[in-house]
């Protein structure tokens, strides 16, 4: 048997473009996403801070050292730049495998520059 277990967060992302005239999916600069181990494709869910909403979506890499997150398609409606956002992803685990697992942790500043992991 398998459990779902929290492996990465990104607290305190501050939304900084939405584009709803584009299939959908979350940008996230890629060094944020190699600081959490949160890989392109990978299934998050993204809690608006601000407005309560939480949807489910996928990654999509931005530039390096950009800053970039970014609300694309539908998920566009779920936010607006300057809304602060926590993005987290899960693994599925065997139970004694979940009780020693880590979750990696960044928070951001108001730059989305990681500030603490």
């Amino acid at each position: 048997m398998f459990i779902e277990v929290l492996k990465s967060k990104i607290g305190h992302a501050v939304i900084t473009q939405a584009q709803l005239h584009y299939e959908g999916s979350i940008t996230i600069d890629s060094d944020i996403l190699k600081a959490v181990g949160i890989i392109p494709g990978e299934k998050v869910h993204v809690l608006n801070e601000n407005t309560g909403n939480r949807l489910e979506t996928y990654v999509i890499a931005g530039n390096p050292a950009s800053g970039v997150i970014c609300l694309n398609g539908p998920a566009a409606r779920h936010g607006y730049p300057g809304d602060r956002l926590i993005i987290l992803s899960y693994g599925l685990f065997e139970p004694a495998e979940a009780k020693h697992l880590v979750p990696k942790i960044v928070y951001l500043d108001s730059k989305n520059k990681i500030k603490k992991s």
